[in-house]
């Protein structure tokens, strides 16, 4: 696939993600609108479906914060039932799940939905992102329900930018090296030179041919 045509294919994602969540809220998992079949993940298995899986990482290249998984899970049984992991197989790699308040499983209600990623929805996190996923790839996750059991497909991995901004995670800067500061120049000024100079000696040796004259010109005692 060119690249034009994986950039139109992931903006008809992002698309219809967003179409299908509102869908899903106002009209119950039986909608007309919920059987357009978007270019992107989709799954069903049993009463389950899971449709718009995408993993979201981080924007910067650099950043090994987590990646974010977002997904619209499809309930189409007389049951609830609860969303207990979401792994990416060969990875090691297992979400973090938490619900849209408080704290408790994620619960996919009968004849209805749930939505993971982006505000005030429910959310799944993958740490360390970058040592499991490169963006472009189609990338192998399990979702694992109470009832039905695992439901495999591929999502697409897309960076945290553009259309997928508002549904990935929040972005963690690189760690970039401080620099270091530009030292200050000292303001204090080099000590000034002795101005005490050593003053030559008044007191001067005389040589010995100057004794030798001094003492040839006295006359001689006694004569």
């Amino acid at each position: 696939m060119s690249s034009s045509l994986r950039r139109g294919a992931l903006a008809a994602a992002a698309i219809a993600f967003s179409i299908a969540s509102l869908a899903a809220c106002g009209a119950g998992g039986d909608a007309q609108t919920l059987e357009v079949k978007p270019d992107n993940a989709a799954a069903k298995v049993g009463n389950l479906k899971v449709q718009n899986v995408l993993i979201i990482t981080q924007p910067d290249l650099q950043s090994t914060g987590p990646a974010a998984i977002a997904a619209t899970l499809f309930n189409n049984g007389s049951t609830a039932q609860t969303l207990d992991s979401i792994t990416l197989p060969g990875t090691g790699k297992t979400a973090e799940l938490k619900p849209a308040k408080g704290s408790g499983p994620l619960t996919v209600p009968a004849h209805g939905s749930l939505v993971i990623g982006g505000k005030g929805n429910a959310s799944a996190s993958l740490p360390s992102s970058r040592e499991a996923v490169q963006d472009g790839n189609a990338q192998k996750i399990t979702f694992t329900f109470s009832q039905t059991g695992a439901v495999s497909l591929r999502a697409f991995v897309v960076p945290s930018d553009n259309y997928f901004k508002k549904w990935g995670p929040s972005e963690v800067p690189t760690g970039a090296p401080s620099t270091s500061p530009t030292p200050s120049k000292s303001t204090t000024a080099s000590p000034n030179p002795s101005t005490s100079a050593s003053k030559p000696s008044t007191s001067a040796t005389p040589t010995d041919a100057a004794s030798a004259s001094v003492s040839a010109s006295k006359p001689a005692a006694g004569h």
